[in-house]
């Protein structure tokens, strides 16, 4: 009975729809296959943990960061944060419109925003990582917009990392896209995102994600508890009202107005990843890294002489399926 209400509906036709309202790429995932290939098996987060009815199609969106942010050096500059906060609306504006006609067409659906996390899961840590409900990286792999890097962020031909990702879950019955199974990330030979991480958080084929946390929401959770803490901690009544006025209290006055250092903040990594063909357009301002140092260097020869050997890292195993095959092992031996 239900089909009566459901117009015929392609994948091409729900692409241009969703690039119509504002997406930069656009791809489907099926969302049977991610139930049977979580990220993290003992975390799975599956599309059918959200909703039992309307979880087959995993339609992603990315909009992609202005160039402009991008050529911004410091990681913390709080302009920067409010434009990709901007960005971000504009992307939970597309998704929901998407939604919206999709409904129009008789399919229900529902959006996987990039700023959600399972309330449920919070254990009373706020230094514990929060994740999304699935993994937006990973769905967006399984859809065909590109490769997981280095750090296990999501890299596209188009706009390498540069972007920001959502999802629209929907059982429409379209076709799926292909998973690339060629890795875009030119590795520890590369390790451009590891030389300038302000927090030196990335690993070989994995990031600390607690640590980078701070970075990436660095007016979150974790400080809005710290910075009450501290308040609640003094003392004396002088030096509890300074803390109210700080610099501290401002920043995240302003955060919970738009989000701006909380739902964005740190992403050097993506700036100066030299993947994308929007790169060329960038390199000028960033090309140079201030931020290495010698034992960043050491340490990124290292995973390179443990790649030309052949052992590579059980992260990189873990990960395969949405890393690629890595170039070292796409070289054909000579004849």
């Amino acid at each position: 009975m239900v089909a009566v209400f459901q117009a015929p509906l392609t994948a091409d036709a729900v692409k241009e729809k969703a690039r119509q309202l504002g997406a930069d790429l656009v791809g489907i995932a099926d969302g049977k296959v991610m139930d049977e290939n979580p990220p993290d098996p003992d975390n799975p987060r599956r599309p059918s943990d959200i909703t039992d009815y309307d979880a087959d199609r995993v339609i992603v969106l990315a909009k992609r960061y202005s160039a402009g942010t991008s050529r911004i050096m410091a990681w913390n500059d709080r302009h920067k944060y409010y434009n990709d906060e901007l960005a971000l609306t504009r992307l939970e504006e597309a998704s929901l419109e998407l939604v919206y006609w999709l409904e129009d067409h008789g399919y229900p659906a529902i959006i996987v925003p990039p700023t959600h996390v399972d309330p449920w899961r919070y254990r009373n840590d706020p230094d514990e990582h929060m994740s999304t409900l699935i993994s937006l990286n990973h769905a967006a792999v399984e859809a065909g917009l590109g490769t997981l890097g280095l750090n296990l962020q999501l890299l596209t031909p188009e706009f390498g990392p540069r972007v920001i990702i959502g999802a629209v879950l929907s059982s429409v019955p379209i076709e799926p896209d292909r998973r690339m199974e060629t890795s875009l990330c030119l590795g520890p030979e590369c390790g451009r995102c590891l030389k300038t991480c302000p927090g030196d958080t990335v690993g070989h084929w994995n990031r600390d994600w607690p640590a980078c946390d701070r970075y990436r929401s660095p007016h979150g959770f974790a400080q809005l508890t710290e910075h009450l803490g501290g308040i609640l901690d003094e003392t004396d009544a002088e030096k509890q009202k300074e803390l109210i006025r700080s610099e501290d209290s401002f920043n995240l006055w302003q955060s919970i107005l738009r989000g701006s250092g909380v739902v964005t903040g740190c992403r050097r990594c993506q700036d100066v990843c030299p993947v994308g063909k929007d790169y060329a357009a960038l390199s000028d301002v960033l090309d140079d890294i201030p931020e290495t140092t010698p034992e960043k260097e050491k340490r990124l020869g290292k995973m390179v002489e443990a790649e030309k050997a052949g052992a590579l890292p059980a992260s990189y195993e873990a990960q395969r399926r949405w890393i690629g095959a890595l170039q070292t092992q796409r070289k054909q031996p000579e004849t």
